[in-house]
């Protein structure tokens, strides 16, 4: 089942908590007047894993880590697809990261790895925009990957029972050019070993959002471009970029 979030007031924010006016239902319920598509679920917390694709890790001139890094996005950074990614004027480089996100379903909390996929309510997208000259600057990951915007997500949740987790593959276009299209089969680290290690020390609540790391092919944005992350089975999360 693919489900959206949306908001019967158009000029909700995207960073919306859960309320009366917000509803869940089909895509089809998308097209609805003054209809405001959300991300597809309301995290307390967005936990990020870095360098989890061996090639791109290497692209970027890193060793591939011999655990999970994990960092960390505000809630405040969330987008619905079809919402500009704003180009700050602090940045002189903005690159997109395609990836696969994790939506919780339950409470977790020090999960095994044997159990970790029942934790997983279902699939969906994410675009986890990064400012790279303030990444390398800083030395840590929270101005660069923090900004407004930075968190596209969307358009849809599926359901983990109705995909098949083996044929997916993370796509990535700017204006129509194929810039990423890796498998993710291809993660360092699985989804339970991600699980598991992320609760070994944090609770993770419903709702909660887990992107699983950008496979190689990583690049800059311009103001004006179109980015468009796809992965088949889930869907298409495309965002247009604007100078901030």
């Amino acid at each position: 089942m693919k489900q959206i979030r949306y908001s019967l007031n158009s000029a909700a924010s995207p960073t919306t908590p859960d309320s009366p006016d917000v509803r869940y239902g089909p895509p089809s319920d998308a097209k609805t007047p003054g209809v405001r598509l959300l991300p597809p679920c309301a995290p307390t917390k967005i936990v990020c894993v870095g360098r989890n694709y061996l090639e791109h890790a290497r692209e970027l001139g890193n060793e591939a880590p011999t655990e999970p890094l994990i960092f960390m996005k505000p809630p405040s950074s969330l987008i619905a697809s079809g919402d500009a990614i704003v180009y700050p004027a602090l940045s002189e480089r903005v690159d997109f990261e395609g990836e696969l996100g994790i939506v919780i379903g339950d409470r977790a909390r020090n999960i095994s790895r044997e159990d970790a996929l029942d934790y997983i309510l279902g699939y969906t997208i994410v675009n986890d925009i990064t400012a790279r000259d303030l990444q390398k600057k800083d030395g840590q990951w929270t101005r660069g990957k923090g900004f407004d915007t930075f968190c596209a997500v969307g358009p849809c949740l599926v359901s983990k029972d109705e995909v098949d987790f083996a044929s997916l593959r993370v796509r990535t276009l700017v204006d129509g050019e194929v810039k990423q299209d890796g498998s993710v089969l291809d993660m360092i680290f699985p989804l339970d070993v991600i699980i598991s290690y992320i609760t070994s020390f944090m609770t993770l609540e419903p709702g909660d959002l887990i992107a699983t790391g950008t496979p190689p092919g990583v690049g800059p944005l311009t103001p004006g471009c179109t980015v468009r992350v796809e992965i088949d089975g889930i869907g298409v999360l495309e965002n247009p970029v604007i100078k901030g």
